[in-house]
């Protein structure tokens, strides 16, 4: 019994051993080693280990030419996994240390088509659907030829539709607590004379969703808010007479 205990005590120190060792040799490799674990990372689904080989290849060969492959490669496998601040991550540092003009301009489309994924819900990030809207705009002057011209500005005209939509709502809540100066203010607000709102349907949303958020126009919970001035929003319009609207 003792015997048999001695093996498999001396057979699972060999196995962490050998593993140990394993991860202890995991330095010193040539670019190429590092470049084809970041690919077989990616390929088997595993982006963490590769954003790690990707620390290794850039720690070790900082001025190899697989740098900047490996730095797109990466942009859009974490734009793939829906991780869109890992994405504009390794695109603004694929701009800043290896893009030529060509290739900066594919990046920054990229950049924003990570923004304009990331607003699957637009109603509840507004800062990010104008910083969207900012690149959009940019984009468009700084390439008027480009081939991804007519990609972005279609998700231009729908970051538009979406953030005028929003104010459309700010305006329609404020109505609701009787605050016409602040409805007032929220009109006026990025206005886009060229939608007709007539042939604009409102967006759906899931109905496990709108039990909680409603439906953008009212809310079955609406008979619990009470009717009072108290409730003051950070963009609440004040009168004259300093008296909240």
């Amino acid at each position: 019994m003792k015997s048999k205990f001695s093996f498999v005590f001396a057979l699972s120190f060999i196995i962490l051993f050998t593993s140990c060792s394993k991860e202890v040799d995991e330095y010193n490799k040539p670019a190429v080693y590092w470049y084809g674990k970041i690919v077989e990372s990616i390929s088997s689904g595993n982006i963490d280990k590769a954003d790690d080989y990707y620390s290794s290849l850039q720690g070790e060969h900082i001025g190899s030419p697989l740098l900047p492959e490996a730095t797109m490669i990466l942009a859009i496998a974490h734009m793939h996994n829906e991780e869109y601040l890992l994405t504009e991550h390794f695109l603004n540092e694929y701009v800043r240390r290896y893009a030529n003009a060509n290739e900066r301009e594919f990046a920054e489309f990229l950049k924003i088509k990570a923004k304009y994924l990331a607003l699957p819900n637009p109603r509840r990030d507004q800062g990010l659907i104008l910083e969207a809207i900012k690149n959009a705009q940019t984009f468009k002057q700084n390439y008027p030829h480009s081939m991804y011209y007519s990609l972005v500005d279609t998700m231009l005209t729908n970051l538009y539709l979406a953030d005028a939509s929003l104010n459309k709502e700010i305006v329609d809540l404020y109505t609701r607590l009787d605050k016409p100066e602040s409805a007032a203010y929220y009109r006026t607000l990025r206005v886009e004379p060229w939608i007709k709102w007539d042939e604009v349907e409102r967006a759906k949303i899931p109905w496990y969703r709108e039990v909680f958020e409603g439906d953008g126009t009212s809310s079955w919970y609406a008979f619990m808010i009470p009717d009072t001035q108290s409730v003051v929003s950070r963009n609440t319009i004040k009168s004259d007479n300093n008296k909240t609207k």
